[in-house]
């Protein structure tokens, strides 16, 4: 029987906790900060997303790498991080630069029992990819970037409990029953007195990521939409959580996956014949988003 120290805490004494182990972590490498700054930045342009990645040669490295892999498909081989922007999109290479960037930095860590990081990054890529691709099709295509970002970092929290409170958060994983399911978040609520989307949102907080990005990620499964947050965005993210566990990419074969909300659906307005076309989109994808993450890796 495990001892659960955590509950024999007060919730405030806890999250006090939770905030003096993230004021631990690292700042993100000047990089990584100024790809963030890009985000948000109006003026930003192909020019300065170029200049930024370029100072890397690692990283100019991998981008090409990547971009010349199946996840994008291009039938000619990208030679150059300028013919890169050009066929991909300065967005997309900002957006393909950070996800090598984060990849690099917060793969490393030993697997702890239920926990595997290299299966939530697997996860992480297939949420993102699948969010994107709803956000093309339903009207938020400006919008598409960061949602493919809000993805790719929408379960770092799970990251930051698994580092600095391991054995805490794997008898939360135990009591729960299994890493994926929704009830992991009643169980992190439980011994933390809040849940992985939460610690993931003051988390990126204090790197500065624009408050668009911060929220959404807090509403992972949550359904109640608060002021400010657009339920459109929410919606997306359910769903693009919940198709991808459903193709089993970077969950354990335990999962049962929610059923997708038709409150859900309704605030995207799409039906559920929309909903088998993106389960063949992601199964189309698959292979191709293991490669981008073994490319990266």
């Amino acid at each position: 029987m495990y001892n659960q120290p955590f509950r024999k805490m007060e919730n405030n004494k806890v999250v006090q906790r939770i905030y003096s182990k993230i004021e631990e972590i690292p700042t993100l490498s000047p990089l990584l900060q100024k790809i963030v700054g890009l985000i948000e930045s109006r003026k930003a342009d192909a020019h300065d997303v170029t200049e930024v990645i370029s100072h890397d040669p690692s990283l100019t490295s991998k981008v090409l790498k990547v971009a010349n892999s199946a996840y994008y498909g291009f039938p000619k081989k990208i030679d150059s991080l300028d013919r890169a922007v050009v066929l991909l999109g300065f967005n997309m290479i900002r957006s393909l630069a950070m996800s090598i960037g984060f990849i690099k930095t917060f793969s490393s860590g030993k697997k702890s029992g239920r926990f595997s990081r290299e299966r939530l990054w697997i996860h992480n890529l297939a949420v993102a990819t699948v969010i994107k691709e709803l956000a093309m099709k339903y009207g938020r295509q400006d919008e598409s970037e960061s949602l493919f970002i809000t993805g790719l970092l929408h379960d770092i929290g799970k990251m930051v409990l698994d580092q600095f409170f391991t054995e805490e958060y794997q008898q939360a994983l135990d009591e729960a029953g299994c890493l994926e399911s929704a009830s992991v978040c009643d169980a992190e609520n439980r011994f933390f007195g809040m849940d992985h989307g939460e610690v993931g949102k003051i988390l990126l907080k204090r790197w500065n990521f624009p408050a668009a990005i911060c929220s959404l990620v807090a509403m992972d499964h949550k359904t109640d939409v608060p002021e400010g947050v657009n339920a459109a965005d929410v919606a997306m993210l359910h769903i693009a959580d919940i198709l991808t566990k459903e193709a089993g990419m970077g969950v354990s074969e335990s999962i049962t996956p929610s059923e997708i909300r038709k409150a859900d659906l309704d605030a995207l307005g799409i039906s559920g014949n929309e909903i088998e076309d993106l389960r063949a989109f992601l199964s189309e994808a698959k292979e191709s988003i293991y490669e981008f993450y073994g490319t990266v890796r």
